[in-house]
């Protein structure tokens, strides 16, 4: 059976693994505290240049965007997404589990507009009802996105200059990240240091068993946050298993150099989609290919190959996701391309 189901499917990237193995009967102190997630820490600093960011480990990103969301807000605000945001769709209403309203704007190839958040303010704070209402409160877009598209950066710059004009929080998903920064893209690290509030950098689809770093940009981190994810049931004890993975991920650009491996399999796949006829639904420039099948060849298909069922696009046809990931090899690709 060949596997091309999500990103997330394969443990961990060797030298992460070793990392975990060598550092393993060292005794550490827990919650984060140890000197591994210090280090960590540090080589993320100086990968996104901002000296003075606080960064904190969460163990995966529903518990990272449910935590990072309910302590940045008051009790009286929502996040604006975008309608196929993860947090409007895939996240069980983990966000409205906290009280927290998600309000939605268009998407356009999974992204969201400057405008349309500056319209969706302007007409709120119009409206002589608005202190009946949810007030918006933050930002919250993902890069790359549910379609597997990506931001420019004069698009996340629009963005960052409307939630500046309302003092909204700008919260970058990075899930994904490194598939992001693997790619075709002009927007670095920095860039999203400098524009965002707060984001995460993915490490559970991005060569860790689990993980994610959360960073906080601005000097804006809510207060006691250890205490807060804890409160979310989310501060692992053993701390160290999230430090130590990313200590490794961000020695000698590992992080980068693991992801470009999902890019450049899904070059491939999508090469010979093209070349065999096969319609996308979407061009997405990262790891995730969006196919149109006719339901009964998706069904042949699937008997061979684990694929996402994405959405129904027709009576007689589906949208599937191909997912690749730092671990697909180049052989699983070949044998797909001849099985198609």
């Amino acid at each position: 059976m060949l596997y091309f189901k999500n990103d997330y499917s394969e443990g961990a990237h060797p030298l992460v693994l070793e990392h975990l193995l060598k550092t393993n009967l060292e005794k550490l102190d827990g919650y984060g505290e140890d000197t591994y997630s210090a280090s960590a820490k540090e080589k993320i600093r100086n990968a996104i240049n901002c000296p003075g960011a606080d960064i904190y480990f969460i163990g995966g990103g529903t518990q990272t965007n449910q935590v990072v969301i309910a302590t940045m807000l008051s009790r009286h605000e929502g996040v604006i997404a975008a309608t196929t945001g993860h947090i409007a769709c895939h996240e069980a209403g983990a966000i409205e589990y906290t009280s927290h309203k998600v309000i939605t704007v268009p998407q356009y190839d999974g992204k969201i507009k400057a405008e349309d958040v500056q319209t969706l303010c302007e007409n709120f704070y119009a409206d002589d009802s608005h202190d009946h209402m949810v007030f918006p409160g933050m930002v919250y877009i993902s890069h790359p996105t549910e379609y597997g598209t990506l931001y420019t950066k004069a698009e996340l710059a629009e963005l960052s200059a409307v939630c500046r004009r309302y003092s909204l929080p700008l919260f970058l998903d990075g899930a994904r990240l490194g598939y992001a920064l693997a790619s075709n893209t002009d927007l670095t690290l920095s860039d999203i240091a400098s524009l965002c509030d707060v984001f995460y950098i993915g490490g559970t689809k991005c060569g860790a068993l689990c993980g994610e770093a959360v960073v906080f940009t601005k000097n804006n981190c809510p207060k006691h946050f250890v205490t807060l994810i804890k409160q979310h049931g989310a501060l692992m004890a053993k701390g160290r298993v999230l430090g130590v993975q990313f200590d490794a991920l961000f020695t000698n650009n590992l992080y980068l150099e693991l992801s470009k491996n999902a890019i450049e399999t899904a070059l491939l796949l999508k090469d010979a989609f093209a070349e065999k006829g096969y319609r996308f639904f979407i061009n997405s420039p990262t790891n995730q290919i969006f196919i149109i099948l006719e339901n009964e060849h998706k069904k042949k298909i699937e008997e061979k190959v684990a694929i996402s069922f994405w959405e129904k696009y027709d009576d007689n046809h589906s949208v599937v996701r191909f997912a690749t990931s730092w671990a697909t090899s180049k052989e699983d690709v070949q044998k797909l391309i001849e099985l198609l």
